[in-house]
């Protein structure tokens, strides 16, 4: 059967890729600066990551992230160009994504674009020590829009009805607001670039499917804080088994590993604050198709720090979507 005339059968079997799970945490630069980063860990990948579809369609998606987490007072973490000893942070994502595939013909390649406008929502408790050596308890909230995201080109490959890998260039832009003297910020005050890979592979006589999304983010300097974070690599893995009525649950197995040493005044009194950690858990997601060739898709996920160094170690870390095609 030729690529062209599985078409239709394929824009009714996949929700099409969304570049919605690349999310970052805010905070006074919740990057490595801050002990997160663009990314929260496990919660990148998606159902059908490497699957953009052959059909010109357009799809809706909406998430929500929150993020509990902690380092121990036992460490220095760099904030706003200051240090603290320990960090507690709370972060809620709210994000509102739109993508297009675009009508590309019949052939192995199709394209799509894709932007997200997130807000959110930020609470920072660290240990701030100031002249002297005085330590003191500081506590600062933020909610506002967050520094918008988009992926000007996802280009998706076909190897096989069942095979299927997506190519992106993923930008995040500055657009927030920002001040260096804030724990909390809704900007992380630098541009960052994510190439990123895609593989969705299926197993029909089983009922299992296998998704997996790898990238590296290259950040920007911090101009206010004279901060320049290492680029990070991240990966998730995720399987899931297939059931009755559009219901399918699976795991999730993500980690991010820093590739070298942050760079600034604070980073290196740090010895370059350089972070990692892995991420297991749940995932339930739930498929129905809708009239008039329309599909809804939400999924629920719950995944703890299973080990960290050096980034924020969170047991509550929970994401839920939904995404309607049409």
């Amino acid at each position: 059967m030729s690529i062209g005339s599985r078409r239709d059968s394929r824009r009714n079997t996949f929700v099409p890729w969304l570049a919605a799970a690349l999310l970052a945490a805010p905070g006074a630069a919740w990057a490595t600066e801050g002990a997160l980063g663009r990314q929260i860990t496990g919660t990148n990948v998606q159902p059908n990551a490497g699957i953009v579809s052959p059909e010109p369609i357009w799809a809706v998606n909406f998430a929500q992230i929150y993020l509990d987490g902690n380092i121990g007072g036992s460490r220095e973490v760099p904030v706003g160009g200051r240090t603290s000893l320990g960090l507690d942070g709370k972060v809620a994502f709210t994000l509102a994504t739109v993508l297009k595939t675009w009508d590309t013909g019949t052939g192995r390649w199709n394209f799509a674009s894709s932007f997200t406008l997130p807000y959110v929502w930020t609470k920072v408790n660290s240990t701030v020590t100031g002249p002297g050596g005085r330590q003191a308890g500081e506590s600062d909230t933020a909610s506002n829009l967050f520094d918008i995201y988009f992926s000007p080109i996802i280009a998706g490959y076909h190897f096989s009805e069942t095979s299927h890998m997506a190519l992106s260039l993923n930008i995040w832009a500055p657009t927030g607001k920002y001040n260096a003297n804030d724990m909390a910020n809704p900007s992380l005050n630098n541009w960052t670039f994510i190439p990123q890979a895609a593989y969705t592979k299926i197993f029909p006589d089983a009922g299992f499917q296998l998704d997996t999304v790898a990238g590296v983010q290259f950040y920007t300097r911090n101009n206010a804080t004279d901060y320049r974070n290492a680029p990070i690599f991240s990966m998730d893995v995720m399987g899931r088994k297939t059931f009755g009525n559009g219901v399918a649950a699976g795991l999730i197995l993500g980690t991010i590993q820093q590739l070298g040493d942050d760079k600034g005044p604070t980073a290196d009194r740090l010895n370059g604050f350089k972070g990692r950690d892995w991420a297991l858990g749940p995932i339930v997601t739930y498929d129905r198709k809708l009239a008039n060739e329309r599909s809804l898709s939400l999924s629920l996920r719950w995944v703890p720090t299973i080990s960290s160094t050096n980034r924020l170690d969170s047991n509550s870390t929970f994401m839920g979507t939904a995404t309607l095609v049409f």
